[in-house]
């Protein structure tokens, strides 16, 4: 079964590019070397330029834990937070095939 993590990433600001930017380079490359991490992508919002979703599918929720877990995710967590008043909002699917 294959998992899609979806994680909503509010970057208000007059340089939504820095958002861009920090999770292209900094947190995307730490998420994709996890294990059973088996995609990631971001996307921009054309109606509204300061909104992103991270899209990521994971081999199994158990692999979605232990990259929870881990101090990669605690990482990204600091990058997304050093975003002057940027939020973030995850939710977990399954994928239906």
């Amino acid at each position: 079964m294959t998992i899609a993590r979806v994680i909503l990433i509010n970057a208000p600001g007059d340089n939504p590019e820095t958002a861009e930017r920090v999770w292209k380079t900094e947190c995307a490359p730490l998420m994709t070397r996890q294990a059973g991490c088996l995609s990631e992508k971001l996307m921009r919002s054309l109606d509204r330029p300061e909104l992103y979703i991270s899209y990521s599918e994971w081999d199994s929720l158990d692999s979605i834990e232990r990259y929870r877990e881990s101090t990669e995710h605690d990482t990204i967590k600091s990058e997304i937070r050093a975003l002057q008043d940027a939020r973030a909002v995850v939710w977990v699917y399954e994928i239906i095939e």
